[in-house]
Parts: C-alpha cells; sequence; structure tokens
C-alpha cells in the first residue's frame, strides 16, 4: 500500500487541570474550528478529542501549517495550546474519525509534544514542536517556533481580540469600524501584539517547509 507524507497535529490544553467545564468548552470550540479550518482547506479531517484535553488532526498540506497553527491558537483563546507537529507517512485512507488512524506522522506529534511538556531541553518555555525525518528542518522549525511562542505568551486578550478582527479585514479601517476603536489604537495594538514580527516568522516557516516539504 502507497503511503504518502502528512502533517499531524496534537494538541493539549495548558493547565487543564484549573479549568471548569473544559471538556465541553473544548468539544464546543474544537466544533466551530472545524467547520472554519475545514472549510478554509487547513485541514483534513475534523478534530477528535482522545483523551481528556488532547485532541488531533491532520494539515491540509504541509505548506499551511504556519496558518493552521495560528489560526488554531486564536480560535481556541483563551485556551493556551501545547501543539506537537509530526511530518511522516499515515498509512491507509484518510477517514473519520481521525484518532483512528496512526503512522508515522502520528508517533512523530507525540513526540514533539512530549517534547514540549518536557521542555525540549530549552532554558524558556515552549508551546510548540516540530518533530520530522530531518533533523535540520527540526532544529530550523522549532528555533522558529521558540522565538513566536515567546512572543505569543505576552499577548493580552485586547491584542489578541484586535488581531482576530485584522487578520479577517486585513485593513485598519475596516477592523476599527469593527472593533469601534479609532485606527491609531488598533495599529498601537497590532504593534503591541507582536503581531507583524508573528507574521514574519509564520512567512519564514512557510518558505522553509515549502523548500524542504513543497
Amino acid at each position: 500500500m502507497v503511503k504518502r507524507r502528512y502533517a499531524v497535529l496534537i494538541a493539549d490544553v495548558v493547565e487543564s487541570r484549573t479549568r471548569r467545564n473544559l471538556r465541553a468548552v473544548l468539544g464546543e470550540s474544537l466544533e466551530k474550528a472545524s467547520r472554519a479550518q475545514l472549510k478554509g482547506r487547513l485541514i483534513r479531517l475534523p478534530y477528535a478529542i482522545t483523551a481528556g484535553d488532547e485532541f488531533q488532526t491532520i494539515a491540509w498540506s504541509c505548506e499551511q501549517l504556519p496558518e493552521l497553527i495560528f489560526d488554531l491558537r486564536e480560535r481556541m483563546w483563551p485556551l493556551r495550546l501545547r501543539l506537537g507537529i509530526g511530518i511522516g507517512r499515515v498509512p491507509g485512507k484518510l477517514q473519520r474519525p481521525v484518532n483512528r488512524l496512526g503512522g508515522e506522522a502520528f508517533e512523530l506529534a507525540r513526540i514533539a509534544l512530549g517534547g514540549v511538556k518536557g521542555g525540549a531541553g530549552n532554558k524558556f518555555k515552549v508551546l510548540t514542536r516540530f518533530a520530522s525525518r530531518d533533523a535540520v528542518f527540526d532544529s530550523t522549525a522549532n528555533l522558529i517556533y521558540a522565538l513566536q511562542d515567546t512572543l505569543l505568551q505576552k499577548i493580552t486578550e485586547k491584542q489578541w481580540e484586535t488581531i482576530a478582527v485584522f487578520r479577517r479585514k486585513r485593513r485598519l479601517e475596516a477592523a476599527a469600524r469593527e472593533l469601534r476603536l479609532d485606527a491609531s489604537t488598533v495599529s498601537r495594538n497590532l504593534k503591541r501584539g507582536y503581531f507583524w514580527q508573528v507574521e514574519q516568522t509564520m512567512e519564514g516557516m512557510r518558505r522553509l517547509i515549502e523548500d524542504r516539504w513543497g
């Protein structure tokens, strides 16, 4: 049977034990995220909760990973997520539910998530980690996301709200009207929320993926 290369994402919720009714909140949020991301061709299958606060999916393509990761974080806020991404083979036909599937990509994603939980040997906190059979790619990707994660952990609720609206509108004036703010306040929230730096890391990651996995 022919095996293709896919990107599998496995996630869990930071400090999940401190949150009430997490299972219900997680289920509702993931249902909405699945609908939007299936329509936007960011994922191939709806998210499936595997155990407790853990869930998984398969990205539409490796090239879509930077957008998928940020879109998921934005949609799931205020829940903070740890993400493990594995790039590898998945045997057989892709079909629901995703948690019934297996293979190399799932194994690597779980290794990556374990690295996040274990600190991955870093002296600072990381929330995202990649694992593949390419050590150079993994090292570069994990450096990029270690830097992005450092910025993400500083974003406030108001800044996340501004980022979410601006990403839909892509114009300061349109975002300002929806948020009922002036354009200068929107611009300031984006800058203080490190939005432009985050976008630049996403673009760098897209180029890296296209060069290696495109």
